[in-house]
């Protein structure tokens, strides 16, 4: 597949001058570069969430709950201001 992309002069720019300083062949490598690793973020991110869905007991967040953190946390500041 090939894609065309008009850009603008100054992403233009910039995408040459991390081909000359990376060491990229051409533009379009640094772009594919950049892909593969929005998808490898993507994927671990998919990954730590399914992880964190697996890993105990659920607990409903309301706002009561909200509150009371609120209120701990500011309790635990004063303490540490006196």
């Amino acid at each position: 597949m090939s894609l065309n992309l008009p850009l603008p002069d100054s992403i233009q720019n910039f995408i040459n001058e991390q081909v000359a300083i990376k060491g990229y062949n051409s533009a379009a490598e640094y772009i594919l570069h950049l892909i593969r690793q929005e998808q490898a973020r993507t994927a671990r991110v998919e990954s730590l969430l399914l992880a964190g869905l697996d890993s105990g007991n659920s607990l409903e967040i309301t706002d009561d709950w909200w509150e009371q953190k609120r209120a701990q946390l500011v309790q635990k500041f004063d303490q540490q201001q006196q």
